[in-house]
C-alpha cells in the first residue's frame, strides 16, 4: 500500500503570512507516495527515484548522520551557517525524518527496511514538496511498524525535520499536506474553507535562481518600510469572500490584484510579468504560488485560472513552460 501526501498551493498571502497577515492555502491533486518494505540486509535503504538515488545506510549511520543535521542546524540557529549548509544533499531530508521517527518512539529495527518514494510535485517552486515527502515517509514507516501516531505528534515531528530545510518552517506546508482541503489562515486561527472547485491550471516557469531565504530577505524592506502587508491582507480577504460567494469574476479580480503586489515586492521577473500580461488577452487571471524570483527569468510555479485552456497551451508553448491542468484535493496524507 502506498501513502500519498498532497501539494500545497497558497492561492493568496505569500509573503505577507510571514508578517503575520492572512493566507488562503489548498491542497492539490499531485502527491509525494512512499512505501516501506521490510528487507533482508539490515539497512535503512532510500529509493528516492525523482533524486536518481537509491542507497542503504546502517543503523549506526543513520544516526550519526541525524546528529550531524541537528549540529548543523544549531550552528544555523546561532549565525554560523545559513540554512543551505544544514543539509548536504536533498536525500538527508528524507534520511533526517525516518531517523527521527525512530528516536521520538524509541524503535529498534529488528530487521532492515527499504523506503521508496516518487513525487509528482514540481521540486524547488512553492508546491510543498518536501513538506509532503516528509509526512509521506513518516506516515509509511509509521504504517510498516503498525506504530499509531496523532495528528499533533505527526506534525510536530514532520515540523522539526522541515526546518532543516527552511530554517523556521510556518508549519503551513505540514497543514495543509496532512489535513488536504482549503483553509484560510489569519491571526494564528486556521478556518476550513470548502475546495474551490475551480477553472485551474498549473504552469511551470522553471526553478527559480534564488532561493524562498533570499526572497524573503528581499521583500522585508518592502513589508517593513511600507503598507504593502496590508495591501496583501486586503486582497486575500477579497478573495476568500469571493471563494465562498463562488464569484468567478472577483476571484479573477483578485488574483489579478496580487499579482500586482508581487510585482511590487520585486519577486516577479519581467519575462514571467510578460507573461501573465499576456493571458488576460484571453481573460485568464495569473499569479506566482510560491516565494517567486528576485534574480534571473525563472518564477516557479504559476496558478491560472482561464476556460481558455487551448490559449493558455498555446501561449505556453511559446514561452517553453509546461502546463499541467489541477484540482483541489479534500484528503490529506491517505492509504491508496
Amino acid at each position: 500500500m502506498k501513502i500519498y501526501a498532497p501539494g500545497k498551493l497558497i492561492l493568496s498571502g505569500e509573503h505577507a503570512v510571514v508578517y503575520g497577515k492572512p493566507a488562503l492555502a489548498m491542497a492539490i491533486n499531485r502527491y509525494a507516495m512512499a512505501t516501506a518494505v521490510p528487507q533482508l540486509l539490515p539497512l535503512v535503504s532510500f529509493d528516492l527515484s525523482d533524486l536518481a538515488y537509491e542507497h542503504g545506510l546502517t543503523f549506526t549511520a543513520l544516526n550519526r548522520l541525524k546528529s550531524r543535521i541537528k549540529q548543523n542546524y544549531q550552528r544555523f540557529v546561532s549565525g554560523d551557517f545559513k540554512i543551505r549548509d544544514v543539509l548536504q544533499k536533498p536525500v538527508e531530508l528524507a534520511q533526517f525524518a525516518l531517523s527521527l521517527f525512530f528516536e521520538t518512539f524509541n524503535l529498534k529495527l529488528t530487521q532492515g527496511v527499504k523506503i521508496r518514494v516518487q513525487s509528482d510535485i514540481p521540486m524547488g517552486c512553492g508546491m510543498g514538496s518536501s513538506a509532503a515527502t516528509v509526512l509521506s515517509i513518516v506516515h509509511a514507516i509509521a504504517h510498516h511498524l503498525q506504530v499509531e501516531l496523532s495528528r499533533d505528534v505527526f506534525f510536530r515531528l514532520a515540523l522539526e525535520a522541515e526546518n532543516m530545510q527552511h530554517g523556521y518552517s510556518s508549519g503551513l506546508d505540514l497543514q495543509v499536506s496532512l489535513n488536504g482541503g482549503c483553509v484560510f489562515v489569519k491571526d494564528g486561527q486556521t478556518h476550513q474553507r470548502i475546495v474551490p472547485d475551480l477553472p485551474m491550471y498549473l504552469v511551470n516557469t522553471g526553478v527559480p535562481s534564488t532561493t524562498t531565504g533570499e526572497c524573503v530577505t528581499h521583500a522585508a524592506h518592502f513589508f517593513n518600510n511600507s503598507s504593502i502587508a496590508d495591501d496583501f491582507a486586503d486582497v486575500t480577504t477579497a478573495m476568500d469572500a469571493a471563494l465562498q460567494a463562488n464569484h468567478l469574476a472577483d476571484i479573477k479580480h483578485a488574483v489579478h490584484a496580487n499579482h500586482e503586489l508581487l510585482v511590487k515586492i520585486g519577486v516577479v521577473p519581467s519575462t514571467v510579468q510578460q507573461f501573465i500580461e499576456e493571458t488576460k488577452r484571453f481573460s485568464a487571471a495569473a499569479k506566482v504560488c510560491g516565494a517567486g524570483s528576485v534574480s534571473g527569468e525563472k518564477a516557479g510555479i504559476l496558478l491560472v485560472l482561464t476556460d481558455e485552456v487551448e490559449s493558455l497551451a498555446a501561449l505556453c508553448a511559446r514561452y517553453h513552460y509546461s502546463i499541467l491542468p489541477i484540482s483541489g484535493e479534500s484528503r490529506g496524507v491517505h492509504l491508496a
